[in-house]
């Protein structure tokens, strides 16, 4: 089969020839119908600090995490999936047996290990998975959509990390999570969402997903004063960070009032200074927020799906081929595109 590896420590990707994967008896066979690039993708792709530290000597290996495909084979001791199925995959493999696989916490076991991260990943036209893994899709769903659930399950889980209904939301980062965290809070009926971003194209798609005001920090002179304009001087009820830069985290501390709920999403290229004082001072509820909850989150998605209510759809601006697929970053890179998909 072909698939996309990480060889060198460097920016870029190769695409090879290699063994279609053999299954364990506790594994599925996946033929991978389309799978996308995600922002951690990019941190590999363009080999920064956080893939440096992150990855370090995994490479060479396969990359790429979110997907959709059909199994096509199925180990001796599975349960609940058959050949023909479509299934989208959890990320987050669990041991099963820490403590916070056992105290309801699996997404983040103490023995987790990231599909496309630590295993062999989706950017490929096959995977193997872990059966408790296989999430199984409604057949009704296009795999080019479903393989947008997993970031909508962040969304879902940074959104819901607590109340919504009738709160003041900044949302900082207009990528495909932030964009689907706008649309899960117009869907919760948040009182004001403000979407905050430098690229007018993420800006425009997080006005279509509902959101009431659009800041553009490449024109906005001064975001703090915007912000705090908005929310009547007081500040965000609620700070939701997906940019992943430490301009956008200080900043969304800074405008949210006291006593309001921090969730962070994003991951940051390398380390940086918080004034912790302030959080400390303001009250603030600050959430690390990783992954979706096991499987919580995946049955919330489904149900914001099938109700309509999520058009993901919307999100999905290129498709190119597996051989392609350096196209699909240079979009992103180029802030030419929101959702790109590759299809095998």
């Amino acid at each position: 089969m072909k698939a996309v590896w990480k060889t060198q420590p460097e920016e870029g990707l190769e695409i090879r020839e290699t063994q279609v994967p053999k299954i364990k008896e506790d594994q599925v066979l996946v033929k991978v119908k389309a799978t996308s690039i995600c922002g951690t993708d990019m941190h590999i792709y363009k080999w920064d600090e956080w893939a440096q530290k992150r990855i370090g000597k995994n490479i060479p290996y396969i990359f790429g995490h979110e997907m959709s495909g059909e199994i096509v084979e199925v180990g001796k001791n599975t349960n609940g999936l058959v050949m023909g199925d479509h299934v989208s995959a959890e990320t987050h493999i669990s041991c099963g047996y820490c403590f916070q696989c056992r105290t309801g916490n699996e997404h983040i076991c103490e023995n987790v290990k990231i599909l496309g991260v630590d295993t062999n990943g989706t950017f490929a036209e096959y995977v193997a998975l872990p059966y408790r893994n296989a999430w199984k899709n409604d057949k009704k769903i296009p795999h080019w959509v479903a393989t947008a659930q997993e970031p909508l399950g962040n969304a879902v889980h940074t959104v819901f990390d607590g109340e919504i209904a009738g709160k003041t939301v900044t949302i900082f980062g207009m990528g495909p999570i932030g964009v689907c965290a706008v649309g899960l809070c117009k869907a919760a009926g948040a009182a004001k969402i403000i979407a905050i971003d430098r690229h007018e194209l993420r800006l425009k798609f997080a006005k279509d997903f509902g959101a009431d005001v659009i800041v553009d920090t490449s024109k906005e002179k001064d975001v703090k004063k915007t912000i705090m304009s908005e929310t009547d001087g007081r500040g965000a009820d609620v700070f939701l960070e997906m940019a992943g830069t430490s301009e956008a985290f200080n900043m969304g501390i800074q405008t949210l009032r006291a006593g309001g709920r921090a969730s962070i999403l994003g991951v940051f290229p390398k380390p940086f200074e918080v004034d912790m004082t302030q959080i400390v001072f303001k009250g603030i509820k600050l959430s690390g927020i990783n992954g979706r909850k096991m499987f919580d989150t995946w049955y919330t998605a489904k149900s914001l799906l099938s109700s309509g209510k999520i058009d993901l759809k919307k999100l999905v601006t290129h498709k190119f081929k597996l051989t392609d697929i350096e196209k699909g970053f240079e979009t992103l890179i180029k802030r030419e595109g929101m959702k790109v998909v590759i299809e095998p």
